[in-house]
């Protein structure tokens, strides 16, 4: 039924005059937008292709540089790390070196204190010694002499002593 209503209307049936003048304006439309359209649309076109293509190869150029300073940014932050544990090691270094040297100093100070006490101590035995020897002669001589005064408190006991210290002296 749709058909036979299709076929027989005039309304959706072109005539060919339609069609020919259809054709014709078809034709002078593609006719100007080929001479003043087409070329400036496919120029836009291309111009944008190209913009396109540039934006990418910045976009890749953008990358590749990014790359690099990331590696230039981890080199230099690895040669950074490096310097610091240098820097720590030379201040250990440095640190141990002080300690060292502050001991070998003190202990030849300590060293040099044991020897002045001891010879401090040595010297003041000698001088109590001395001291000593002193008082044992001084007391031994009053000890003699109050013996000596005591037995030669008569003069026979005197001659008699003299000669025999006479008689010694002579023998030696």
């Amino acid at each position: 039924m749709n058909t036979v209503l299709l076929e027989s209307n005039p309304l959706v049936t072109p005539a060919i005059g339609l069609v020919f003048w259809m054709f014709v304006t078809f034709a002078i439309i593609f006719l100007l937008l080929k001479k003043f359209a087409w070329k400036p649309i496919l120029n836009m076109i291309k111009e944008r292709e190209d913009s396109i293509e540039g934006a990418l190869q910045s976009a890749d150029k953008a990358r590749l540089e990014m790359k690099e300073l990331q590696a230039g940014n981890e080199r230099i932050l690895a040669e950074a790390i490096a310097e610091r544990e240098n820097l720590l090691k030379d201040a250990r270094d440095t640190k141990d070196a002080i300690i060292a040297e502050a001991k070998v100093k003190a202990k030849e100070q300590a060293d040099r204190l044991v020897a002045q006490a001891m010879e401090t101590i040595n010297n003041e035995k000698l001088a109590a010694i001395t001291e000593l020897k002193n008082q044992v002669a001084t007391l031994s001589i009053d000890i003699a002499e109050k013996i000596l005064k005591e037995h030669l408190s008569a003069d026979d006991k005197q001659k008699t002593l003299v000669n025999n210290l006479m008689k010694e002296v002579t023998l030696n």
